[in-house]
């Protein structure tokens, strides 16, 4: 099964252009671990929120802009053998001295894909998301998930991914499950959708919000939900 490390990041706007030229050197690297496919996404469309927002989760500042980004492996143990290789690349101190952003707000964590549908196309457009689920919500959580999965797919979506918690760790200063609010009895999702385009998303949400056709009620506190609209900048 495919594996994920999500990630989400305050980094100052005037950097965007030293934010990519690092990210596309990092993902160069990457590559001789064995990724499969990573992504980085500038926050376009990214409201602030009444409980919880993306802003909050990294403690933003307003000179800075969120990216929501993610790694795909092919396995647990691809990523687990790539993360001990990075800790002992000398490669990576240099990394980890020149980001262009505040590497202590990061929040990033392992997930375990419980949806994947569609994919194989280059994305215009990322819709990213971070939610709250009760532990023993997850199969009508993976009920539901997979039946939006569809409806986006008939609204032009070309993949929707919703990941589970495996490999979250707290934080000194932010966190994924601080990010939602977690309860002890949550777990978090780190899930997105790709779109060919900002207009062909906005269009879909237009239909989907007129139609509402999803079915039942929603197995978590939407309240909390983290989301945003993000324009992909490094596809490797």
């Amino acid at each position: 099964m495919s594996y994920v490390e999500g990630f989400v990041a305050a980094v100052p706007t005037a950097n965007r252009a030293e934010y990519h030229k690092h990210a596309t050197e990092f993902a160069a690297l990457l590559r001789e671990f064995g990724f499969r496919r990573t992504v980085e996404a500038w926050g376009d469309d990214v409201p602030p929120g009444k409980v919880t927002d993306f802003q909050g989760a990294v403690q933003a500042k307003p000179d800075e802009t969120i990216v929501f980004s993610w790694v795909e492996y092919p396995s647990k143990e691809a990523r687990d053998e790539a993360n001990r290789r990075m800790r002992e690349d000398p490669r990576m101190e240099q990394f980890v001295a020149t980001m262009p952003f505040d590497g202590k707000r990061l929040i990033h964590g392992g997930f375990a894909p419980i949806v994947d549908e569609g994919g194989g196309e280059k994305p215009g457009y990322v819709d990213g998301y971070i939610v709250a689920v009760p532990e023993n919500n997850k199969e009508a959580y993976r009920a539901i998930a997979s039946e939006a999965a569809g409806h986006f797919a008939e609204l032009g979506a070309l993949r929707t991914v919703e990941a589970w918690a495996d490999d979250v760790p707290d934080g000194k200063l932010t966190d994924f499950r601080r990010a939602v609010k977690a309860k002890p009895d949550e777990a978090v999702i780190f899930s997105w959708v790709e779109w060919p385009s900002k207009e062909v998303r906005d269009a879909g949400w237009k239909r989907f919000m007129e139609n509402n056709p999803m079915t039942g009620d929603m197995p978590f506190d939407g309240q909390r939900m983290v989301y945003g609209g993000f324009v992909p900048i490094l596809e490797a």
